[in-house]
């Protein structure tokens, strides 16, 4: 009899373990790599993206090689906790890319977690939410686990492959600095010599950001300019600025949008100028892009760009002028109306509205539109009712954002009569036979569709708004917060919104005729283009403010009077 039955069968078990044991460390080696050269974008995860040497994976041989034992086993798990970590802020970052367009950053965006938690209880219900947090949360510790493991592994074959693995880091280690020093690049954009840990150099950056904000901060032309010398060239005028969520560039200029939406605009300039309104349009860079609403609010009414939750911070707790506390240092009546504040948003006060009108004091009886608001439509009847239609009033200015447009972009109401808006329940039934957001996300082409009916939706309802209820003592300025997300634009969309003026006062608009905007609703490619933050001071200037002395506001205390009841800083994400 020839062989070994015995033999035969022991090395079935020795082949499948060699096997499986390989392909641990093989997958080991992949889940480092991951975390060490992965790019923290989607549209950049290609194969030529991977062609890149890790500096830290170079210094981790040859520490592995110089440890003793139990210096090694330690090392190297600490080490795996840190690859651990970077590889969550990668996955991280591939989420922020995609909805905000930048990566999460490691100092300013942990508030954010609060708002991520409010928007999935609005889509999937608090039980959805909470499991979803919970589920994150346990695969965050497995990575944290699996790629302390990985590394230990990893470490005990290169000890046992010393020889192998010192020649390989000599000549990695070259081809590292050769390859940094040539600036050496596969795939644009991505170096092939890479520090893994570079973001934690940005710490550094984010963290003295606080006082370059302060040292802007400080500067303030119109800081002790009296009421009687703000804004002398609108008094008996009713400004309305109106935010339109996700109303950015792209939705003007980008193919898959502009056609339907340039028709609003050029249908709706011709409405308007046979209802004797003439408009002015241009361009303003936005601090964000898909989300962070408030800090472009914050950033235009402040005249400081806030980019950052930081800095929003320090600026609502700090005696800035707004151009909404203009106004009402000069003798308007200044309100909010925002349809999406839920709950307290205690920064109200710095804003210095007069009166807040949230979700819940708007009167709106109808049902759920969008993550739960009421049509625009509504928002501005309600406005109007309350303001603009009560005799012997005060000239108002009213801060309006046009949520309709904020994502899901689903289901978007119709326009209906004015007369017959009431207290919103004429609207019953009409979410159920527009698309639904579980239906629309599945397919990129229906989110990218759905939001360009919604913002067609908003700009009607200005326009619409301005026929029914215009008069020569109102004005209108609305413009984007931001772009929309990438789902929506695509990467690299930047970060401009159109602007535009209505009035039907000549001498306003002649106010402006140097600042060289476009005739019309539509701002066109060679439209001026400012930063956001440059628009305060320009206007307030424009329309007869004196800029009074600049000094240090240290030691002055808020202009700003009641506290007020505002909602959560969701209500203008």
């Amino acid at each position: 009899m020839e062989g070994d039955p015995t033999g035969d069968h022991a090395d079935g078990p020795r082949v499948r373990r060699t096997v499986t044991a390989r392909v641990i460390t093989a997958l080991a080696c992949l889940l480092v790599l991951f975390a060490l050269i992965a790019p923290n974008e989607v549209g950049r995860l290609t194969p030529g993206a991977f062609v890149r040497i890790p500096l830290e994976g170079i210094l981790g041989v040859a520490l592995v090689l110089v440890l003793p034992g139990g210096a090694r086993r330690v090392a190297a798990a600490f080490l795996g906790v840190g690859f651990g970590l970077l590889a969550i802020v990668k996955v991280v970052d591939i989420g922020f890319y995609a909805v905000l367009g930048r990566p999460f950053d490691l100092v300013f965006d942990w508030p954010l977690a609060a708002n991520a938690m409010e928007f999935l209880t609005t889509s999937v219900g608090r039980v959805g939410a909470i499991g979803s947090t919970v589920a994150a949360a346990v695969l965050a510790c497995a990575v944290l686990v699996l790629m302390a493991l990985s590394l230990l592994r990893l470490s005990r074959l290169v000890v046992r492959h010393n020889t192998t693995a010192a020649r390989a880091a000599a000549v990695l280690g070259v081809a590292w600095l050769t390859c940094a020093v040539l600036g050496a690049q596969i795939v644009p954009g991505s170096p092939v010599a890479v520090v893994a840990f570079d973001r934690s150099l940005q710490v550094r950056t984010s963290l003295h950001d606080r006082k370059v904000f302060a040292a802007e901060a400080a500067v303030d032309a119109f800081r002790d300019t009296p009421g009687n010398e703000l804004l002398t060239a609108l008094r008996g005028k009713d400004v309305v600025l109106a935010f339109v969520e996700s109303y950015g560039r792209d939705a003007v200029e980008n193919p898959r949008f502009a056609p339907q939406v340039g028709a609003v605009l050029d249908a709706g300039n011709r409405r308007l100028r046979a209802a004797g309104f003439d408009s002015r349009s241009a361009f303003l860079t936005s601090p964000t892009s898909g989300g962070g609403s408030w800090l472009a609010h914050g950033t235009l009414l402040s005249g400081l760009w806030v980019d950052n939750q930081q800095r929003y911070q320090n600026l609502v707790k700090s005696d800035r002028l707004t151009l909404n506390g203009a106004f009402r240092r000069a003798g308007w009546r200044t309100v909010g109306v925002m349809p999406g504040i839920t709950r307290a948003w205690p920064e109200g006060e710095f804003f210095g509205y007069d009166r807040v009108y949230d979700r819940w004091n708007l009167g709106y009886l109808g049902p759920r539109f969008n993550w739960g608001t009421p049509p625009d439509q509504y928002t501005l009847s309600a406005f109007q009712r309350f303001e603009r239609a009560t005799p012997r009033r005060a000239r108002v200015m009213a801060e309006i954002p046009m949520v309709t447009s904020h994502a899901p972009w689903a289901p978007t109401p119709r326009l209906i009569d004015w007369k017959d808006v009431g207290d919103g329940s004429v609207f019953d039934g009409m979410p159920a036979t527009g698309s639904q957001p579980d239906g629309v996300w599945r397919d990129p082409a229906r989110v990218r569709a759905a939001y360009r009916g919604s913002i067609e939706y908003s700009l009607n309802t200005l326009i619409s708004y301005l026929e029914t209820y215009g008069n020569d003592d109102l004005v209108l300025i609305f413009l984007g917060d931001h772009q929309a997300a990438p789902i929506v634009t695509g990467h690299g969309a930047g970060h401009d919104a159109p602007i535009t003026i209505v009035a039907r006062d000549r001498s306003v608009l002649d106010r402006i005729s140097g600042w060289g905007w476009q005739d019309g609703l539509k701002p066109g490619p060679k439209a001026p283009v400012w930063r956001m933050s440059a628009f305060r001071d320009r206007f307030l200037t424009a329309f007869g403010s004196q800029a009074g002395p600049t000094r240090s506001p240290a030691g002055r205390t808020s202009s700003a009077s009641s506290p007020l009841s505002h909602g959560s800083r969701s209500a203008v994400r």
